[in-house]
């Protein structure tokens, strides 16, 4: 099972830290339907839990080498002909042969674009994190964000100032205490939970239903969403919460879920005012469409739509220790001290 990752490989943590240019959507709001990526077909009817709704349940995996952005080189590009994908499978097939059989990692080895030669952060295979060699990581499309241009759209001109201003008063700060960390360098958080983007590992995910409620869990730091359906508000707007405050609903055999109340924290930090829509429809028994469209008046000038499969897989989510191996949080503070010790003593003398 290439595609199984397991949480003692924390060195390409960093890779996380890519998801962060994602945001959430909004309900009450007509937002755009991305096209599909998996083809829902008409004659295939899913199972029903016990409460008579479309049944969600399992294992699944978002892993993909679909990047969030598209590529400047393929702008305008959204899918790639199948002669194209058959190309570049086979090319990173080769990638990961050459690797095996050398037992090291080539020069510029990655297979991202743009990566630095020999920057271990992009190197998936030496920690055994395979995001390309799977037959569930491949599809057509160029990017997970749908559309013409395939990005995150500018930032509005208040964001920009806002962000600058945040920026400049953390200058010097960044290793005061922890609370000047990320949320996800202190696993409290992770960006690959709302909405539900692939992550450098641990790309696995497990849906629970009960009758009004669908719990999903991320294996990366195990967090867990559990979204009502049965028909209430949401919370108090003063209310903030990590990953939003979800209300659900179905669409026949989609599953709608309405997410409001993010903190400007995470997941998506700077953001103030995220509304996020998403819709998971059984396509068939080893695939979910997901599709998710975001917005923030205050951050982005537009909102912006994404989607990917989700495919089932055997087996069970993996313990992901965060904090009990956390130990570069608390080295890099401690290093920070050292060095604030060395400067007062040189600039005393």
């Amino acid at each position: 099972m290439k595609y199984r990752y397991f949480a003692s490989t924390a060195a390409v943590a960093a890779i996380g830290a890519v998801m962060l240019l994602a945001p959430a959507s909004a309900a009450g709001q007509a937002f755009s339907s991305p096209a599909k990526t998996a083809t829902v077909s008409k004659a295939w009817t899913p199972s029903r839990t016990a409460d008579g709704q479309p049944d969600l349940q399992g294992v699944w995996t978002n892993n993909t080498v679909t990047p969030l952005e598209r590529p400047k080189a393929l702008a305008g590009k959204e899918f790639y002909t199948e002669a194209e994908l058959q190309a570049l499978a086979k090319k990173e097939r080769e990638r990961l042969s050459q690797i095996e059989d050398e037992g090291q990692p080539p020069a510029n080895h990655s297979g991202v674009e743009g990566a630095p030669a020999d920057d271990v952060h992009y190197d998936f295979s030496q920690f055994g994190l395979d995001r390309g060699q799977s037959k569930l990581a491949w599809n057509r499309r160029t990017s997970i964000i749908v559309g013409p241009e395939g990005t995150i759209p500018p930032l509005t001109t208040e964001a920009r100032a806002r962000l600058a201003e945040i920026r400049a008063k953390a200058k010097g700060h960044e290793f005061d205490g922890p609370e000047n960390f990320s949320l996800g360098a202190r696993c409290i958080a992770r960006p690959n939970v709302a909405p539900l983007l692939p992550a450098a590992y641990n790309s696995n995910l497990q849906i629970v239903q009960g009758a009004g409620y669908v719990a999903i869990e991320a294996e990366e730091i195990h967090d867990v969403r559990i979204i009502p359906t049965d028909g209430r508000p949401h919370i108090p707007k003063s209310i903030h919460q990590w990953y939003g405050d979800s209300v659900g609903h179905w669409e026949g055999n989609t599953l709608v879920i309405d997410t409001t109340n993010f903190t400007d924290l995470s997941p998506f930090r700077g953001a103030q005012n995220l509304h996020m829509i998403e819709r998971l429809t059984r396509a068939d028994a080893d695939t979910i469409l997901y599709q998710f469209t975001v917005e923030d008046p205050g951050m982005w000038t537009k909102p912006w739509s994404g989607e990917l499969p989700i495919t089932k897989i055997d087996g069970h989510l993996y313990e992901y220790a965060c904090h009990e191996a956390n130990y570069p949080l608390a080295n890099t503070l401690r290093g920070a001290r050292v060095a604030e010790e060395q400067a007062a003593k040189k600039s005393a003398k």
